[in-house]
């Protein structure tokens, strides 16, 4: 699939498009530091943003997004906004307070993509298929009231999928999961893929030491980029939707560079098997102490 720009979409299973590089907003931090970041972000050409309840941003992240919409005359309808369920909020009840909140705090009458952000939470461990099945239901009602426009999934395994579609009416349309060079979770990833849904690989840029990397230092001198905007293109061409995160202007610019050149398939094979980069391996959902 080929982009050449961030407005360019993936086409989800329901028919809502959603723009090909979504920007992240975990561990920015509510107040100045998200409105910053967010408002930088859309100001560069990103159109897609990321958050969750659990980043504890929601408010931050909608002001940005109202502020640049004033300033610019962007419509709210092309920018695309995704949050996510929090463990604690798991059932059915719950999960329609949570949604109500997320609304109340982004000050959007619409979600266009809501997840589940983990299957398993240690709160309901011993039912978290029926817990997951609780939630669902809830989330299902809200996108028939016009409150999402998407559903999907965060850190699911096929496992957790298969319980889920036991009583699911709606499919998941995304499952979001740690996708960066080294770890590309390619069982899974097949899986979804065969099931419709597009793979979103939250920390693109892996962790530290994917900077001090030989083999990446020699690809950004060969293309002559960033190494984090290998990171971004490598993720593209992989058929995934990259979520990069920053909180400083002048990278977060950069990283919309990416659609003017492209990886060949032997380094984009390379990339994928790295080892060595300190990259911590994606949780087990099932074990998670949260």
């Amino acid at each position: 699939m080929q982009f050449s720009s961030l407005t360019d979409a993936f086409t989800l299973a329901n028919d809502v498009r959603i723009p090909c590089i979504g920007f992240g907003t975990w561990q920015s931090e509510d107040g100045d530091e998200a409105y910053a970041a967010v408002k930088t972000a859309l100001q560069s050409g990103y159109r897609h943003i990321d958050t969750a309840t659990a980043y504890g941003n929601e408010k931050s992240v909608g002001a940005a997004i109202r502020d640049f919409c004033k300033e610019s005359k962007v419509r709210r309808e092309d920018i695309f906004i995704t949050t996510k369920l929090w463990n604690n909020d798991h059932g059915y009840e719950a999960t329609q307070a949570a949604i109500r909140k997320s609304l109340q705090l982004l000050g959007v009458s619409y979600i266009d993509l809501y997840l589940i952000h983990w299957p398993n939470p240690l709160k309901f461990r011993d039912c978290w298929a029926q817990m997951n099945a609780e939630s669902w239901r809830a989330m299902e009602e809200a996108q028939a009231a016009g409150q999402i426009r998407a559903l999907g999934i965060s850190n699911f395994y096929e496992r957790h999928i298969t319980e889920l579609m036991k009583t699911a009416k709606v499919a998941p349309v995304v499952n979001q999961i740690k996708l960066c060079p080294g770890q590309t979770q390619d069982a899974l990833v097949d899986y979804c893929t065969r099931a419709g849904m597009i793979l979103e690989a939250y920390s693109p840029l892996g962790t530290g030491g994917i900077f001090s990397n030989a083999f990446m230092r020699e690809l950004a001198q060969k293309y002559d980029r960033s190494i984090a905007q290998i990171c971004i293109r490598w993720s593209l061409q992989q058929g995934y939707l990259p979520l990069p995160k920053s909180v400083t202007a002048a990278r977060i610019a950069e990283n919309t560079r990416v659609f003017d050149f492209e990886l060949s398939g032997e380094d984009c094979a390379r990339i994928a098997t790295l080892t060595g980069l300190e990259i911590k391996p994606a949780r087990n959902p099932d074990e998670t102490p949260f």
